[in-house]
């Protein structure tokens, strides 16, 4: 019982630490950030199982993050109160071709990652661009003037 509850523990603030690093950076992986991610991976393993290196033990941990990850994802899909704060939403970043400063300063975004997003999908600059949204992925959709 005690691996469940170090699990449960774990997926918590692994689930906490995602939210606040941003999806900008989740979806834009350095090597040095997979890395980073890996070895946080293992530090949450050694946590979680103390010294148990038992099959029970792999099956507990493993168990209880895959219960908690459906459970989350179950009370994000059936209560939409539960959304706001369980997933990220849609955020404009760019209206007009007019850069919105401070959802950029929030997603920690700057004006060249935007330019590079727009020249990606086709679009030579931000003057061209009716809206540019960071998706929840942390991917950025741009939408061109018509």
């Amino acid at each position: 019982m005690d691996i469940v509850l170090r699990a449960a523990a774990a997926f918590v603030l692994v689930f906490l630490l995602l939210r606040v690093t941003g999806r900008r950076e989740l979806s834009t992986l350095e090597p040095f950030d997979l890395i980073l991610l890996v070895v946080i991976g293992d530090l949450v393993q050694q946590g979680v199982t103390q010294s148990d290196m038992s099959f029970t033990g792999l099956v507990l941990a493993v168990g209880t993050f895959t219960v908690l990850a459906v459970a989350t994802s179950w009370v994000s899909y059936r209560f939409k109160a539960m959304r706001k704060v369980l997933e990220a939403a849609p955020l404009v970043v760019v209206e007009h071709g007019k850069p919105i400063e401070h959802n950029m300063r929030a997603e920690r975004l700057t004006l060249e990652e935007v330019a590079e997003a727009a020249r990606l999908q086709q679009v030579a600059s931000l003057e061209d661009v009716e809206w540019a949204i960071i998706e929840p992925s942390g991917q950025i959709s741009i939408i061109p003037r018509g």
